[in-house]
């Protein structure tokens, strides 16, 4: 178990990473993976679960994994089962609810300023409307948006992490998530802005949004964080334990 959680972690974070936040990375996705196997649930080795390789697995990793073995999350002295993490989120991470089904108290809004390195930054993705449009539809094939014309997009409501919650397409109103998975974008926190017959996507930050913010993470260790002190601003109110 321990190698594989070796393999997750070379595969979910660069190695050029800061030591401590390798050690934070090992426990949540030995936290992550045992929840996955208590509940009798399926544990892939894609981005759906946790990526997982077997080789050219660094010595810092390596390490990373043996000076935390065995530890895991708790919250209340269970196990925090869903330890989730993602690449960056420029600035603050999201509360569970609002962006997955279920509520965790430790999956909570927090802020993540230490992201200087993060490499997903004010991204852009243009397109014409009808492209959009089109986008929309295939994604969504069960909703009537009706004609979707520059006139009727517009955020709606933004998530207490500055992610777009709601979002009117034509006839209709969708989650950013949703927007996020038709156009491909790297994050549901952005902006829309017209020019023409033309929309643009300006994307920030990486991924869901919920748990550990990885480049944060990182930015936390340079700042001489320790990866108890990295988890336990990542997951409120839980501790590490064997």
């Amino acid at each position: 178990f321990e190698k594989y959680i070796q393999g997750v972690v070379a595969s979910e974070m660069p190695d050029s990473f800061e030591e401590e936040a390798l050690k934070a990375q090992a426990v949540a996705c030995r936290t992550y993976a045992l929840g996955r196997i208590n509940a009798g649930t399926e544990l892939c080795d894609t981005v759906h679960c946790q990526v997982y390789r077997s080789d050219n697995i660094s010595k810092k990793v390596k390490n990373a994994v043996n000076d935390t073995k065995g530890q895991v999350l708790l919250y209340e002295g269970k196990l925090a089962a869903h330890a989730m993490f993602f690449s960056s989120s420029a600035g603050k991470t999201e509360n569970s609810q609002d962006v997955f089904s279920g509520t965790f108290p430790y999956l909570v809004s927090v802020s993540s300023s230490y992201e200087p390195g993060a490499t997903h930054k004010e991204e852009k993705e243009t397109m014409t409307i009808d492209q959009f449009a089109e986008k929309m539809k295939t994604a969504l094939p069960k909703l009537d948006f009706g004609t979707i014309s520059r006139s009727n997009i517009k955020i709606q409501s933004r998530s207490e992490g500055g992610r777009v919650a709601s979002i009117k397409v034509g006839s209709q109103t969708v989650s950013g998530t949703d927007v996020r998975s038709a156009l491909g974008l790297y994050s549901t926190r952005f902006e829309i802005a017209f020019k023409g017959n033309k929309i643009t996507f300006t994307t920030s930050g990486s991924g869901h949004g919920v748990g550990m913010s990885q480049y944060g993470a990182n930015g936390m260790a340079k700042k001489g964080k320790s990866y108890r002190e990295i988890l336990s601003h990542y997951y409120q109110g839980t501790e590490v334990s064997r």
